[in-house]
């Protein structure tokens, strides 16, 4: 689907595909079917609906840059492409040709499953005029505060957004983060596959445009 000055496409749970330009990005790629080889792929963290093995295996070609996590090395060490692998954390940047990178704190403030120490992370994606920012597996953070100068900039910001809920922000809390961050337009992600239904999807929405926020469903790829 053509969002802003990109092609944006949802692949079940936490997964995007990102084309412009002819290059393709993919992010937390998770139970792919047959899509394009990927020039580049990030990762959030290194459990397993986030950080697949088989799935990256299956997207990426000799050359592919896979950005990720120092946890997801013994994966990514398996894969039989030669692909090159840089390590993010919290803060860090990257620029591949004319795509700007950059790693956001994604962690559970009061929950076991996402520890801030682990400093696993989201990404602000900046290409082709656009800004995307995947949240990652993240709560409501005191960060995201920080992230409502990119809205306030005139840039088209496309905020992707957990909501199942346990492991995640549930769809209030999700909607909270939007009113926030201030995107151009929220997404919801993190749901339909291990956690969370389309109706928390819909909840979302509904409480977003209630906030003023502009959001809305991305059809599964």
């Amino acid at each position: 689907m053509k969002i802003s000055s990109i092609e944006l496409e949802w692949l079940g749970h936490a997964a995007f595909k990102i084309n412009f330009k002819g290059r393709s990005l993919y992010i937390d790629p998770y139970q792919i079917q047959d899509e394009a080889k990927a020039d580049i792929i990030l990762v959030t963290h290194s459990h397993y609906d986030h950080c697949s093995q088989q799935d990256i295996e299956k997207l990426a070609k000799d050359g592919t840059i896979v950005i990720a996590t120092p946890d997801c090395q013994s994966k990514l060490a398996r894969l039989k492409q030669k692909i090159t692998i840089e390590l993010i954390e919290p803060g860090k940047e990257f620029t591949i040709n004319d795509i700007k990178i950059k790693a956001i704190e994604a962690y559970n403030p009061s929950k076991k499953f996402h520890p801030k120490s682990e400093e696993w992370v989201g990404y602000i994606i900046q290409c082709n005029g656009a800004i995307v920012y995947h949240a990652g597996d993240t709560d409501l953070i005191k960060e995201m505060s920080n992230l409502t100068g990119y809205g306030k900039r005139g840039n088209y910001f496309i905020a992707l957004l957990p909501i199942g809920g346990t492991y995640t922000m549930n769809a209030e809390e999700a909607s909270e983060a939007a009113a926030l961050i201030k995107p151009t337009v929220a997404i919801p992600m993190h749901y339909g596959t291990i956690i969370g239904s389309a109706s928390d999807a819909e909840k979302f929405v509904k409480l977003c445009e209630e906030k003023g926020i502009s959001a809305r469903i991305l059809e599964k790829s």
